[in-house]
């Protein structure tokens, strides 16, 4: 037992014969079973001979040591694991997607949906349960961050519930000058300059109609019409265009998937452009790889690549180190690489185009666009939901949603519903083949190549974005620069390094913010990311970033919607 103890207290390793070599140091945690155990058979100074400088009680009250391996010896059971798990020193559960957007979590995120603090029936342990999930995250978000925000919220929602817990936990832990996160070496990894941030702290329940809009930017659309998750695209690929014999199952699709990250020029590039303008960039890129695929196929020669698979080129032998050859392995990479990343985007592109022409979205965004700017219609709302070769049932929920949303008087309950009730039934009445127009996304590239064809765009309206701030926008332009307006005059105030909490809504510092997060509770989009990006731009200087509770499309959160309706 003697020797096996001591084997374990050596990273199960044979103990070291002589004492001579210096052990590595360490610090043994045990339970009350394990002490019983070590207790009669090594005294403190045989554990110091082993390197152990420190031994205490599993659930006795422990400093952090940080860089010390430390060694676990108790049992197995569950009120165990759960004083373990508490032990961390990394504190990094968020899912950054940008370098200025963030979400909390993927796995799980029901759990903190905007359906689960919005169900009628929560109950309040239920509701403590998903804010303390929310602060937890945020709170491992701002250590990572370096940084203690001032933070803001509204009243009476979900957002200020965040606020009182995140402003509380701060606190806490600031208090604790010895162990804070927030002192000394922890602070030199601040993402900002020497002013504190602006934490914004916003309720899905201010803005509905924004989740629902039909969009017009790249990066937007394509997480709206495509299955785009956590910087992943998914189309399905075709697998032939030959027809399958009578009586055969039809050929399967498969899957594809592209990965569309910061690494990727063109989507740096495009990711926030209206989809006209992308589609008109594919098509140079693609005329300009047209003009270098001779040279393509010319190092390719030269290397002995012709009719190889691109891959190839890696297993090259470097030995012939002539001056051709170095040229063209030095070229050629760069030139696939091109090729592969204008294959991806003519591809995804593509797919996007294919909803958009059968759907008509373009004909949503602008319709949309001038609900919610409160513009001057040129069609009545009943035009587009009768029209059945306008977009889907899902997508005239959405418009119909929207409208009800942005009304300055909103339609009474029994003609609304007389109104969807007549043009759900003459849609009900048409056979529709949405999403099915015939054009293949995948191998489209090399269609394009051989036949030289134009990137289509005809019958899509080259809708140009006009400039107007969301309601998140303009919250945070309140905000950060300190403006009066009614929408934010009764925002809460916490500064977390205050010694007293403040109840007050004044803020004690008046000059504006360089540096602010918005972060949305009840889930977030890519268009009010791109609105946040876009206002960015629009003033030098100033550093914001999007974080929200989970990540959907509009067609995500009409399933949550719809579900809260039946409740």
């Amino acid at each position: 037992m003697d020797t096996a103890l001591k084997r374990m207290l050596n990273f199960n390793a044979p103990p070291l014969k002589t004492t001579a070599a210096e052990p590595v140091w360490k610090v043994l945690i045990y339970d009350r079973f394990g002490q019983d155990i070590i207790s009669p058979l090594l005294a403190v100074k045989e554990l110091r001979d082993m390197g152990i400088t420190l031994h205490l009680l599993l659930h006795s009250d422990r400093d952090p040591i940080p860089d010390v391996p430390a060694i676990y010896f108790v049992m197995p059971t569950e009120e165990n694991i759960d004083r373990i798990c508490q032990v961390f020193d990394q504190y990094l559960n968020f899912i950054t997607l940008e370098d200025d957007m963030f979400i909390l979590c993927n796995q799980n995120k029901e759990l903190i949906s905007y359906h689960a603090i919005n169900k009628p029936d929560i109950m309040d342990t239920d509701m403590e349960a998903i804010m303390d999930t929310i602060v937890d995250s945020l709170f491992c978000f701002f250590v990572t961050l370096g940084a203690v925000p001032i933070i803001r919220c509204p009243r009476g929602n979900a957002a200020e519930m965040v606020a009182v817990k995140l402003d509380k936990k701060l606190r806490e832990n600031l208090r604790d000058a010895r162990n804070s996160l927030f002192t000394g070496d922890n602070m030199g990894a601040s993402q900002f300059s020497f002013q504190r941030p602006l934490f914004v702290l916003a309720d899905r329940n201010l803005d509905l109609a924004t989740p629902l809009h039909h969009t017009w930017t790249y990066q937007a659309l394509v997480h709206d019409v495509l299955d785009f998750h956590l910087n992943r695209v998914s189309m399905d690929e075709s697998v032939g265009s030959e027809a399958s014999p009578a009586g055969a199952r039809p050929k399967k699709k498969n899957k594809k998937s592209y990965d569309l990250t910061a690494s990727d020029k063109f989507w740096q590039k495009h990711k926030g452009s209206p989809f006209p303008e992308v589609a008109e960039s594919v098509q140079e890129e693609l005329d300009t790889y047209r003009a270098q695929e001779d040279e393509v196929k010319r190092l390719k020669s030269i290397m002995g690549l012709e009719g190889e698979d691109e891959g190839a080129i890696s297993s090259i032998s470097m030995s012939d180190n002539t001056a051709k050859l170095t040229s063209a392995v030095s070229s050629l990479p760069e030139l696939l690489e091109k090729k592969r990343l204008i294959d991806l985007h003519t591809n995804v592109a593509t797919a996007v185009l294919d909803h958009i022409k059968s759907r008509k979205l373009d004909v949503y965004f602008e319709y949309e666009e001038k609900l919610m700017s409160k513009s001057t219609l040129d069609k009545s709302l009943l035009d587009i939901i009768s029209d059945p070769d306008a977009g889907t049932p899902e997508d005239k929920m959405r418009l119909f949603l929207i409208f009800y949303i942005t009304a300055l008087q909103p339609p009474s309950e029994q003609c609304a519903i007389s109104l969807l009730v007549r043009a759900f039934t003459k849609i009900a009445a048409t056979p529709s083949n949405y999403g099915n127009s015939g054009v293949k996304p995948m191998g489209l590239f090399s269609r394009v190549m051989n036949s030289g064809s134009q990137f289509v765009m005809e019958g899509v309206k080259n809708l140009v974005l006009k400039q107007h701030n969301l309601p998140v926008t303009r919250i945070l332009d309140n905000l950060m620069e300190m403006k009066s307006n009614p929408e934010t005059d009764d925002y809460r105030y916490f500064d977390p390094k205050m010694l007293r909490g403040s109840e007050s809504s004044i803020p004690r510092n008046k000059n504006p913010f360089q540096e602010a997060i918005v972060f949305m509770v009840g889930g977030g989009n890519y268009i009010e990311y791109q609105n946040l990006v876009d206002y960015t731009k629009a003033k030098p200087g100033k550093k914001v970033l999007y974080g929200c509770s989970e990540l959907f499309n509009a067609g995500q959160f009409l399933k949550q919607l719809s579900s809260l309706g039946q409740k």
